[in-house]
């Protein structure tokens, strides 16, 4: 088969021939249609993160057809449309991932590929409205998104909510999820053309986060503070989110950025009872109810652009610039 090979720290990913995996017990071999990058792929390559191991495949979403099935894996499953569940292996205590936790991708070869063997229980049938690119762009950011919003911060509807840096996938899953069931969502981001097409996404409004005193105005805007605060970013602009937060409100991050909270209002924190939630990933009944609000909205996960897989370097320098908003998608035709 044909696939996306990272052979080293800061190597130009390589497009070429590789064995074909073939499914062990209870695993299944999906012919992937569409393979989807996330910012954790730029990272491997350039060897910011735990754990590297080459050469790898890269690679955590992807959505395809299963083509074999490995011993003691149910017969009906052979030929279904599905999309892979890239956290695997999570453990007994839904508040939190286990040591053996692993996402797809590294240490396990992910979906940059033809085909890519998994756990027969980390796939699930392909939502009948998605294409197989839209399918492949949910996976991970779509399970982080409604873990940070639902499990985590508990978002209910008609809550105000703010998710700051749109254009990112998880950030507009967020946006999508929170519309959908009811939520007032507003967004920052330094760039005007984003809040713009955050707005046409269904947000009310939204602000430059580099202008001076944004939480008061736009918190003025909103008619209060926001009850949820979605974060990807935290460092030093992370006090912003605590003058933004509405008294009792909820910020909730699932990465940094922007590195480590320098200096923390915690005056602000305690006496504005707020709560301030780490969240990373999802479960799999998270997974599992991620997809399940996906059909009920028919929500449709925003593409930026499409790259054939042999194009995977270039997509992937795109995802470096940040220039996207939404989802680089790889197409893979067998």
């Amino acid at each position: 088969m044909q696939a996306l090979v990272l052979d080293g720290i800061n190597q130009v990913i390589q497009y070429r021939e590789v064995p074909t995996p073939q499914p062990g017990p209870g695993e299944v071999l999906v012919q992937l249609r569409a393979a989807a990058l996330n910012h954790r792929d730029v990272w491997i390559q350039k060897g910011q993160y735990a754990g590297l191991k080459f050469p790898i495949i890269l690679g955590a979403d992807g959505a395809g057809i299963i083509a074999e099935l490995g011993e003691g894996v149910n017969e009906q499953l052979r030929g279904q449309e599905v999309l892979i569940n890239p956290g695997q292996n999570w453990g007994d205590n839904p508040a939190a991932q286990g040591r053996e936790f692993t996402i797809l991708g590294l240490p396990q070869d992910g979906t940059f590929a033809e085909y890519v063997c998994v756990p027969a229980r980390y796939v699930q049938a392909k939502p009948a409205h998605l294409s197989f690119e839209q399918a492949a762009a949910l996976p991970l950011g779509g399970v982080t998104a409604y873990r940070a919003l639902f499990t985590r911060a508990a978002l209910q509807p008609g809550e105000r909510v703010l998710i700051s840096g749109i254009g990112g996938g998880v950030a507009l899953h967020a946006l999508q999820m929170a519309v959908a069931v009811g939520a007032e969502v507003w967004v920052t981001s330094s760039s005007e053309e984003k809040i713009e097409k955050a707005v046409a996404l269904g947000a009310k409004g939204g602000i430059n986060y580099k202008t001076e005193k944004w939480p008061s105005i736009l918190s003025k805007q909103a008619g209060g503070g926001f009850h949820v605060i979605v974060d990807s970013a935290a460092g030093p602009g992370f006090n912003n989110l605590i003058d933004a937060a509405a008294p009792g409100g909820r910020i909730v991050f699932y990465g940094a950025t922007h590195g480590d909270i320098p200096q923390l209002a915690a005056r602000k924190v305690f006496w504005n009872q707020l709560s301030l939630l780490g969240s990373s990933m999802g479960t799999e009944q998270d997974f599992s109810e991620m997809v399940q609000l996906l059909e009920e909205h028919k929500l449709v996960p925003i593409i930026d652009e499409t790259f054939p897989l042999s194009e995977g370097e270039t997509a992937l320098r795109r995802m470096e610039n940040g220039l996207q908003f939404g989802k680089l998608v790889l197409s893979i035709t067998n």
